[in-house]
């Protein structure tokens, strides 16, 4: 029917198709089957792996977050964040575990900056803790690469059992159980360190009543 076209008509109708025909696989129909499949077969993976509290989602597994006490003066210049004793604290976060800062400090291993932080790190967080600072871990006084790592080393989860037991009321027991039961393995069993997700820990500790012993 368009043989009677010009030549450069035909090419410019048959792009337009092509055009179209891709523009539905690409745009519309692989979109919809990847998002069905994923929702079928990776539902909670798919919206995000949300933690949800009383069917309000409160956080993901996947970014980390602080558990700050709230700010008398949060619009004060010189106010600052105070962690809340009675959740576990993740390790230090250069964009606040905000998803569109994230990134590291880019400062280097020798910077003095960086060296004068870590050892105000460690200083603050025996303090918080009441350790000794040689026993606070590295990963308590770094960022992760991203800035939104939800996970500490178990050995910074342990440290931190007594003062949120204390704070809490709770058994110092049944909170060292609470973090051997959030203990993640390593990758395939020989990939990096065993790890606690500290998001899912403290949700799993909201969920346990103040005093209580389980």
């Amino acid at each position: 029917m368009t043989d009677f076209l010009p030549i450069r008509t035909r090419v410019l109708l048959s792009a337009l198709r092509m055009l179209l025909v891709f523009t539905a696989i690409t745009g519309l129909i692989y979109p919809l089957a990847v998002t069905g499949v994923a929702q079928a077969l990776f539902g909670d993976q798919a919206d995000g792996s949300r933690i949800k509290q009383n069917g309000k989602a409160v956080g993901s597994s996947l970014i980390g977050q602080e558990f700050n006490l709230p700010q008398p003066n949060p619009d004060g210049p010189n106010e600052q964040p105070r962690p809340d004793p009675r959740w576990f604290q993740p390790r230090p976060s250069s964009g606040g575990y905000n998803p569109l800062a994230s990134g590291a400090s880019n400062l280097g291993p020798h910077d003095r900056r960086l060296i004068d932080t870590i050892h105000q790190r460690r200083r603050d967080i025996a303090r918080f803790n009441h350790v000794d600072p040689a026993s606070v871990p590295p990963d308590a006084v770094t960022a992760s690469g991203s800035g939104l790592d939800p996970h500490i080393s178990t050995a910074y989860a342990r440290l931190q059992t007594a003062r949120v037991a204390r704070a809490r009321g709770m058994d110092p027991a049944a909170v060292r159980r609470l973090v051997d039961d959030h203990v993640q393995g390593r990758v395939l069993g020989f990939l990096g360190q065993e790890r606690v997700n500290v998001v899912e820990l403290n949700h799993a500790l909201a969920t346990l009543p103040q005093g209580g012993t389980s």
